[in-house]
This record gives C-alpha cells, sequence and structure tokens, in this order.
C-alpha cells in the first residue's frame, strides 16, 4: 500500500455538505461524479496529498443510503492507493483477508477499486484503488 488516497464521508445531501466541507478544508469542491454502478454521487477535494470524498446515495435501495439509514452520516471507508490492485488482492487473500468482491471493478475519480470486508479490519471499511492509466490489461 502506497498512501491513504481518500477518506469517505457518507453524507444525506451534497448540495449541503459541499459548501460546509469547502469551508472546513479551506479548498473548492474540484469534482462531482456519479458511479451508476455503485448508485452514487461523489464530490472530491483535495486537502494535502489525500483527498475527501463525499458519497451521497443516488438511489435509496444504495449502499450509501443503507448505511445511513443504520449509522447515520460520517465516516464510510478509507482507502489506500496500490501499485497494483490485483498482485495486493492476492496478497492480503494469502494473509487471510476476506473482500466484499474479490474483482476490481471501475469506481470514481478513474480508479480500478475492491474493498476488503470490515468484519477483517476491525470494523472499518477499507478500499484499495489503483488509477486506471495504470491499469495492465491481460
Amino acid at each position: 500500500m502506497q498512501k491513504i488516497e481518500h477518506i469517505a464521508i457518507a453524507v444525506r445531501s451534497l448540495d449541503t455538505a459541499i459548501p460546509l466541507y469547502e469551508k472546513l478544508l479551506g479548498t473548492p469542491c474540484y469534482k462531482k461524479e456519479a458511479v451508476a454502478s455503485e448508485k452514487v454521487t461523489t464530490a472530491f477535494f483535495k486537502t494535502g496529498e489525500t483527498k475527501v470524498e463525499l458519497l451521497e446515495s443516488s438511489d435509496e435501495s444504495g449502499v450509501i443510503a443503507r448505511f445511513i439509514e443504520k449509522k447515520g452520516e460520517g465516516l464510510h471507508h478509507i482507502a489506500f492507493s496500490v501499485a497494483d490492485i490485483t498482485e495486493e488482492i492476492k496478497r492480503l487473500k494469502s494473509e487471510g483477508f476476506e473482500f466484499i468482491s474479490e474483482e476490481p471493478k471501475r469506481g470514481a475519480d478513474n480508479k480500478m477499486i475492491c474493498f476488503l470486508h470490515p468484519k477483517h479490519t476491525t470494523g472499518v471499511l477499507i478500499e484499495l484503488c489503483q488509477d486506471m492509466g495504470s491499469v495492465t490489461q491481460d
């Protein structure tokens, strides 16, 4: 793992949360993006070498809507940048970690992503992400 890529926060409304985080972080939201496969709309902020990602559900049956219903708004996951997501999945599986999905998929911000199951990471949802530009095709 190379670094913390972003910290993701589940919010009910991007319209409410974006201005709040612009004031808090002292920087504008630089990107909004819908990820239809995840039923989510994202908003990104850059702070130092790390990003903050706000997540708003685009569907009441989406994972973010269910998360907020169960736990309320707040920290959803921590994402780590990896050089080779396929190799990192293999490495972590050999160490006994379980994944929500073992196959990387396209995520927001031009990344390939996958999530470790939080029951193996002390209750914290961990995302692995690799820039799409550095993904090798077989």
